[in-house]
C-alpha cells in the first residue's frame, strides 16, 4: 500500500520545475478574503491558502451556510432545486434514486465534488445525494458549463458543484443539533390495484420521516476539530393518484441510514496547514419494482471516506503557493440478488500557483484517481478489475489591463488506455463598475465509467461494452453579471448564453435478443438561456426589516441527431423540459424568515422518439424560520402546497401536499469557559 506521506512528496516532487522559475511576486494575489474560513481551494483567511482561480469566467451561484439553514431541504437534491430551480429527476421521496441536471446533462457528466475532491462514482459516475449532511455542509459552489477551470477536475460536461464541508472552528466550543418530522395527510385510497379493496387513512403517515442531526466542534490557536452524527428513518407512505386516476399509497419505498464525520485542521508554521477528516454512511433501503409494486429489492450502501490535505500559502519562495490531497474511499452495495460488489478509490490531487506579477498567475496540478472495483457476479471470469484515470493541467491567468482578465488552459487527461488534450480559453471584462462580462470556449470530454466497459449482471440480461468511445464535443457561452447597491437597495442580476455540441454519448440500449448493452449512439445539440435577476430592499414595516425577490428564467433547446435524425427532426433529449420558471419571495425579520418559492417546468419527455410524454408541473413551496432565544429555532415547512399531481421519472409520482416541523439549537461557549474543569 502507498503511504500517505511518500506519495504527497512524490507530487510535490512531480511539480517542481514551477519552483525554478524566477520572478518576484505578492503571495496576496494567492487568495480572496472572505469574512468565514473554508478549505474550499477558493478561500483565503487565518492562514489557510489555496491556488485555484479565485475568479472564474463561468457561470457560477454560491449557497452559503445562512441559506442552506432557511432552505430546511430534505436533501441535496432537493435544496438545489428549490434555491436555483435546477431540475430534478427522482423515483419517489427521500432515498429514493435521483438525478441532477444542468445545461441537459445529467450527474453522470456533472462533476460532483466534495471539499474539493471528486465524488462520483468511478463505478456508474452517479453520486447519491443521501450521503450529505446538509447540517454539515459549509457552502455549495454550483458552476455551469464545461471544462471546468476554477478546479480543474476532469467530466465536467454540464458543470461542477463543489460541496464544502469542512470549515475551522472559531474559538472555544459549539455543540448543537437539528430534529426534523416530515408528514403526509392521510385519506383513504386502494389498497393494491386500480378498483380495489378501499384502505382506511393511515393517520400514522403524519409521522412518516424523522431526522437528527448532532454535531460538536471546538476552536483554538493551533487546531480546530469537529465531529456530526446524522440519521434518517423514512417511510414514504404518501397518497398519489395512479394512471387511472385512483388514490393509492407509496408502499416498499422505506429507508434508514445515518452517517458520521470528524475532521481536525492544525495549524503548522509558515502558515501551513494540515486537515484530516474521515466520513461513514450507511444506507438500507426498499426499491420498489415499480410505483405500484407491493414488493421490492433491498438495497444497501456502505461508504467510507478519509481525506488528508495538507495546504502551504509558501513553498520554497514567497510568489508560490501549493495544497495536496490524498483521499481513500471504500464503496460497498447490494441491491437484490442480481447485484452487489465493493470497491476502493484512491484520489490523489496536487495544486500549485505561481505569482510572478500583478498581471499574470500560473497555475498547475495534477489529479490521479487508482480504481479497484469488484463486480461480486459469478457470471464473469474476472470480477475484479483495476484501473487508473487522471490529468495533468497548465492554466494561465493574464490580466493586460485591470479590468479584464484573459484565462488559458490546457489539460492532457488519460485512462491508461487513451490519452487526449482538453483546452479552454476564457474572458472577464468588467466593463463598468457594475458589469462584467464573460466568455467562455471550451471542449468537453469524458471516459466511459467502470459499468458501461464492464459490468455484467448475474442474470447476463446487462453487459457493458469495453469498446466504447469516450463522449466528446465543444461548446460556448457569453455571460452578463450586473450588481447595484444602494442604501436601501440592491440589485443584481446574470444572464448567460450557451451553445453545445457532444457525439458518442453513451446510453444502455436493448438488443433484439432483449439484452441490455450500452453504446456510443448519442449526438445532440444544446442551446440554451438562463437570466436570474434579484432585487433586495429595506421596509421597516410590520415588524418586516427586508423583502428580497429572486426570479429565475431558463430555456433550454435540445435536438438528437443520431442516425438519420436531423436538427430538423426536433427530437428532444429526454428529462430535458424547454422551459423553467421559478422564483423566490423572502421576508426577512430580525429574529426569522418567511420564504415562499415557486418553480414551474414544462413538458418533458422519457424516450429519445419522444411518444411517452410527461405533463408541466408547478410546485411551491413554504418555509418559516423563527429563533427562540440566541440558541433555538423552530422551522416549519410546506412543500408542494398546491398539491401538484406529478411525475417526476416515468411512471413514479411524486408526493402532494406534506409538511416539516422542526428544532435546530446551536450553543457555543468561549475559549475560557471550554477550558474550564
Amino acid at each position: 500500500m502507498i503511504k500517505a506521506p511518500a506519495l504527497l512528496a512524490l507530487l510535490f516532487a512531480l511539480s517542481l520545475p514551477l519552483a525554478a522559475q524566477a520572478g518576484t511576486g505578492d503571495e496576496t494575489n494567492a487568495a480572496v478574503e472572505d469574512e468565514e474560513d473554508y478549505l474550499d481551494f477558493g478561500e483565503d483567511d487565518d492562514g489557510v491558502t489555496v491556488v485555484a482561480t479565485p475568479e472564474t469566467t463561468q457561470q457560477m451561484q454560491v449557497i452559503d451556510k445562512e441559506t442552506i439553514e432557511k432552505r430546511n431541504a430534505s436533501d441535496l437534491a432537493a435544496l438545489l432545486e428549490e434555491e436555483l430551480n435546477m431540475s430534478v429527476t427522482r423515483f419517489g421521496a427521500y432515498g429514493s434514486q435521483t438525478d441532477l441536471n444542468m445545461r441537459g446533462f445529467d450527474t453522470e457528466r456533472i462533476a460532483i465534488l466534495i471539499d474539493g475532491v471528486p465524488a462520483n462514482s468511478p463505478r456508474s459516475g452517479e453520486f447519491d445525494v443521501s450521503q450529505i449532511n446538509l447540517n454539515d455542509v459549509e457552502r455549495i459552489e454550483v458552476i455551469y458549463g464545461g471544462s471546468d477551470t476554477r478546479y480543474n477536475v476532469s467530466g465536467a460536461l454540464g458543470g461542477v458543484i463543489n460541496i464544502i464541508t469542512v470549515k475551522k472552528q472559531k474559538p472555544g466550543l459549539h455543540i448543537g443539533g437539528v430534529f426534523s418530522n416530515t408528514g403526509y395527510l392521510p385519506g383513504p385510497y386502494n389498497r393494491r390495484r386500480a378498483g380495489g379493496k378501499t384502505g382506511e387513512p393511515e393517520f400514522i403517515d403524519l409521522l412518516d420521516t424523522q431526522s437528527l442531526s448532532l454535531f460538536a466542534g471546538g476552536g483554538a490557536e493551533m487546531f480546530s476539530w469537529k465531529t456530526s452524527l446524522f440519521g434518517n428513518r423514512a417511510g414514504n407512505h404518501y397518497l398519489y393518484r395512479d394512471d387511472y386516476g385512483f388514490a393509492r399509497r407509496k408502499i416498499s419505498s422505506e429507508v434508514l441510514d445515518f452517517g458520521t464525520g470528524a475532521s481536525l485542521v492544525w495549524n503548522l508554521p509558515r502558515d501551513w496547514t494540515f486537515l484530516a477528516d474521515a466520513k461513514l454512511y450507511y444506507a438500507d433501503k426498499n426499491f420498489p419494482v415499480t410505483m405500484n409494486s407491493t414488493g421490492s429489492a433491498r438495497a444497501a450502501d456502505l461508504q467510507i471516506t478519509e481525506n488528508l490535505m495538507l495546504t502551504a500559502p509558501v513553498f520554497f519562495r514567497d510568489d508560490l503557493g501549493t495544497e495536496a490531497s490524498l483521499t481513500y474511499r471504500y464503496s460497498q452495495t447490494a441491491y437484490g440478488v442480481n447485484s452487489s460488489g465493493y470497491d476502493h478509490y484512491l484520489t490523489a490531487v496536487n495544486r500549485w500557483g505561481w505569482y510572478p506579477s500583478e498581471k499574470f498567475t500560473l497555475r498547475s496540478g495534477l489529479d490521479w484517481r487508482f480504481l479497484y472495483v469488484n463486480a461480486g457476479s459469478g457470471t464473469e471470469t474476472r470480477p475484479v478489475k483495476t484501473g487508473n484515470l487522471g490529468g495533468l493541467h497548465f492554466t494561465g491567468e493574464w490580466t493586460p489591463v485591470r479590468p479584464l482578465m484573459l484565462v488559458t488552459s490546457l489539460k492532457g487527461v488519460t485512462d491508461t488506455r487513451q490519452a487526449t488534450l482538453v483546452p479552454k480559453l476564457g474572458l472577464s471584462w468588467k466593463a463598468r463598475p457594475a458589469i462584467t462580462l464573460k466568455n467562455n470556449y471550451f471542449r468537453v470530454f469524458k471516459f466511459p465509467d467502470f459499468d458501461d466497459l464492464y459490468y455484467r449482471s448475474m442474470d447476463s440480461l446487462f453487459v457493458g461494452n469495453p469498446n466504447l468511445r469516450p463522449e466528446d464535443g465543444w461548446g460556448t457561452d457569453i455571460i452578463g453579471e450586473f450588481t447595484l447597491n444602494r442604501e436601501k437597495t440592491s440589485f443584481s442580476a446574470q444572464a448567460a448564453l450557451y451553445g453545445q455540441w457532444t457525439e458518442d454519448s453513451i446510453h444502455w440500449v436493448k438488443s433484439r435478443g432483449g439484452r441490455w448493452s450500452p453504446e456510443n449512439v448519442g449526438r445532440a445539440w444544446f442551446a440554451g438561456f438562463d437570466a436570474r435577476p434579484a432585487l433586495t430592499f429595506a421596509v421597516n414595516r410590520g415588524g418586516v426589516d427586508s423583502v428580497k425577490l429572486a426570479l429565475n428564467y431558463q430555456y433550454l433547446m435540445t435536438w438528437l441527431v443520431n442516425g438519420d435524425l436531423g436538427i430538423e427532426d426536433s427530437y428532444r433529449i429526454p428529462y430535458t423540459p424547454t422551459h423553467i420558471i421559478g422564483g423566490t419571495l423572502d421576508f426577512r425579520w430580525t429574529t426569522g424568515s418567511l420564504l415562499l418559492s415557486a418553480q414551474y417546468e414544462t413538458t418533458r419527455y422519457a424516450d429519445t422518439l419522444n411518444e411517452l410524454v410527461l405533463d408541466p408541473y408547478c410546485i411551491t413551496h413554504l418555509t418559516l424560520n423563527q429563533n427562540v432565544g440566541k440558541s433555538l429555532t423552530v422551522f416549519g415547512s410546506l412543500r408542494n402546497i398546491l398539491n401538484a399531481h406529478y411525475e417526476s421519472f416515468a411512471g413514479y409520482y411524486m408526493p402532494g401536499l406534506s409538511f416539516i416541523l422542526g428544532l435546530r439549537s446551536t450553543f457555543h461557549f468561549d475559549a475560557k469557559a471550554a477550558a474550564a474543569p
